[in-house]
């Protein structure tokens, strides 16, 4: 039995201002896809034969997402597992492969990062079941990416000798592996024919992968071990425990066990791979038109030639332009040439130390019952349009500061409101004072759609108090709002 680990703790912040924070560029689609890269990750698994379902390691902020995504596509899942922190690939693989021995069993574990595009899928699961014939004899084994060019923005494994036969999934000893390397050297390094890109994807049997760590790396076994069995289950969650992890070093698997373990092997694969890295690696993998532009959404455009341009909603218009980037969302417009593309989390990095909203959230905020965004605001007042999803509910709260008028748009709403409940259709309002109770629910089997007036001193999401919530909220941090 193959149990899947499914990495879905990264932000993609050189995807910004698509990919923020709480809402990362795995959890939504991309390039005119109907469904997300946290989705397809999990939909490919389907080719794969002996396959466990999965388990989900990710950040509080993503959770309610990944278990909503999932539930979109129909997937079963056995644990979506919540770090108190991000600290690399090594320990989130450590915590999964754990989870997936808790009943005493040893199952092959492959670990997917939630965030690559792989278009050659029935390839991927022939490389994925060859590999599975070697994990018995202790090998870990890393999916290594046949290069079609040059590329400095991957690291790179030397392969060695050949350890077993086959047209699809032939499998090799590595030799080590090299660092991003310069333009020069990645030329040599591809001409060579000895190289793979460095996917991130891993294959091996669980006692194996923790005999080793235990040997290279006992500290993260030992902290990783302790916050495992002393996790707390939160509804669909396993939330680790967080002195325990915080105390693991920030590593990632090829630094901790990979460079430095004799059992490493790797299986080449030619299936139309991206880590959806940069704004470079999506425009290199996209549909283009004859000039060579990538494009979405309301574009116009006048002698233009290789650009990325991505508008979310208002017209883009570009004339005589070159090997640029445009992206425009409701809230921020990137511009950068395309060989800078790596470089956007520079611009990230700034916006966090200026502390931008920005960089955190869309003016779209996901919540477990649906969303809301921000359409108006001015001194003491905001205007937000919300959607419920059918049979959710907010939870039952008061706030302090402000006052809310609710106008319903579309489907059917019921209200409690103080020691009233009624329901509310299309064109119907109510008023909700300061300081009142209220709650609002879809009883129905549409979307329920309204417009939302705040008004009052303070219209922070952190002015919340809640009483009973459906998610597991009620008395959580008020931050998280809603």
């Amino acid at each position: 039995m193959i149990v899947p680990i499914i990495l879905s703790g990264g932000v993609g912040s050189r995807l910004w201002p698509l990919s923020r924070e709480h809402l990362p560029k795995q959890m939504m689609p991309l390039l005119g896809a109907r469904y997300s890269l946290f989705q397809n990750t999990i939909m490919r698994l389907g080719g794969i034969a002996a396959i466990a379902p999965p388990l989900i390691v990710c950040n509080e902020h993503h959770r309610f997402m990944a278990a909503s995504q999932m539930q979109e596509i129909g997937a079963n899942w056995s644990d979506i597992i919540l770090e108190p922190e991000g600290k690399n690939t090594c320990p989130a693989i450590t915590a999964g492969t754990l989870a997936a021995m808790k009943n005493g069993e040893d199952p092959d574990i492959l670990v997917l990062p939630a965030d690559h595009l792989l278009k050659e899928v029935q390839r991927f699961a022939r490389a994925v079941e060859q590999g599975a014939k070697l994990t018995s004899t202790g090998r870990i084994i890393t999916f290594g990416i046949v290069p079609d060019k040059p590329e400095t923005g991957y690291g790179y494994i030397h392969r060695g000798e050949s350890l077993a036969g086959g047209e699809d999934g032939e499998a090799f000893a590595v030799l080590d592996f090299v660092e991003k390397p310069d333009n020069e050297r990645a030329c040599s390094i591809v001409a060579s024919g000895q190289y793979l890109w460095n996917s991130g994807m891993f294959l091996f049997r669980a006692s194996a992968f923790l005999e080793e760590l235990a040997r290279l790396s006992p500290d993260i076994l030992n902290c990783c071990r302790e916050s495992y069995l002393k996790a707390e289950r939160d509804m669909d969650f396993v939330r680790l425990e967080k002195n325990s992890f915080l105390s693991c070093p920030n590593i990632s698997i090829d630094y901790a066990v990979m460079e430095k373990t004799g059992q490493a092997a790797v299986i080449p694969l030619d299936a139309g791979w991206s880590d959806a890295g940069s704004w470079l690696s999506l425009h290199q993998v996209s549909e283009k038109d004859q000039f060579s532009n990538s494009l979405t959404g309301d574009v116009l455009l006048e002698d233009v030639r290789n650009c990325h341009i991505h508008s979310e909603g208002r017209l883009i218009a570009a004339l005589g332009i070159e090997n640029q980037i445009i992206v425009e969302t409701k809230d921020a417009i990137l511009v950068s040439s395309l060989e800078r593309s790596q470089d956007v989390k520079l611009l990230v990095n700034r916006l966090k130390e200026q502390k931008r909203e920005e960089v955190f959230s869309h003016s779209k905020t996901y919540r477990p019952w649906g969303t809301f965004e921000s359409t108006d605001t001015g001194e003491r007042f905001q205007v937000k349009r919300i959607t419920v999803n059918p049979g959710a509910a907010l939870s039952l709260q008061m706030h302090y500061h402000r006052a809310e008028h609710w106008i319903i748009v579309k489907g059917t709403a019921r209200i409690t409101k103080g020691d009233e409940e009624f329901l509310l259709n299309e064109d119907q309002s109510t008023y909700i004072p300061w300081g009142t109770r209220h709650r609002l629910e879809n009883p129905g089997k549409i979307p329920l759609e309204l417009i939302e007036v705040q008004s009052g001193s303070y219209l922070g999401e952190d002015d919340i108090r809640r009483f009973e919530d459906n998610y597991g909220r009620a008395g959580s941090k008020p931050e998280s709002g809603r």
